[in-house]
């Protein structure tokens, strides 16, 4: 047994750190990692740290052709992707103008490179036939693609994007509703890997410049 009354003045804590140690190689053996002690709030699985923005993935919609398109259709080009809705009274066709106004502002042949997409956050109202309308509104980008799907299918979307949308019911006399949602256009590249975001009310100049400048590092 160790004579507390003399020990040596670095004795006590060698034995903390010695008790500490233990301690924990106890629990290790015990808990396994990512559980929880007795007593404890759930912890969050562990999140792997990377270099890439965790924005974009897979996805399955409905274009306004009817047809069903995923990721995969559009692979090989560059994506600017706006997630809005028809009834949108006046951000969504704004930032759709800015997008169209952009891309006027590239050669005829970095324009061809890019696929403009209109993804709905309001899939109730945005069957495809009205989608086939309204991405033809002429300030609106050429060959502006509208997808919808399910709700559920939208959910998945915008969750890969990490994009914010919910319904607002009006005062209850009128059957209408809006969606607030996120108004952010990004930016994709040829395998569907995110580059960058243009948040709402930046100039077409601005993101003109940007997708020049893309096409120069990435060519096709």
């Amino acid at each position: 047994m160790i004579d507390l009354n003399n020990r040596p003045v670095w004795l006590l804590p060698a034995i903390a750190i010695a008790l500490a140690v233990l301690g924990a190689a106890v629990f290790l053996l015990i808990v396994p990692p990512g559980a929880s002690a007795p007593g404890d709030a759930p912890r969050p699985a562990p999140v792997r740290a990377s270099g890439e923005a965790q924005i974009g993935g897979p996805f399955t919609l409905i274009n306004h052709h009817g047809e069903t398109v995923t990721e995969a259709d559009f692979a090989g080009r560059p994506m600017l992707i706006y997630f809005g809705f028809t009834y949108c009274p006046d951000v969504c066709p704004a930032s759709l103008q800015v997008m169209g106004a952009a891309l006027e502002q590239l050669s005829p042949d970095e324009r061809a490179q890019f696929q403009p997409i209109l993804i709905s956050v309001d899939p109730e109202r945005d069957t495809p036939e009205l989608l086939a309308q309204y991405v033809t509104a002429p300030a609106f980008p050429e060959n502006l693609t509208g997808l919808t799907g399910t709700l559920e299918q939208v959910r998945n979307a915008a969750r890969a994007y990490r994009v914010f949308f919910a319904r607002v019911e009006d005062d209850g006399v009128s059957p209408d509703y809006t969606v607030d949602h996120s108004s952010i256009i990004y930016l994709m590249d040829r395998e569907g890997r995110f580059v960058e975001v243009f948040p709402h009310a930046t100039s077409p100049a601005v993101i003109a410049a940007r997708l020049q400048a893309f096409l120069e590092t990435s060519p096709s």
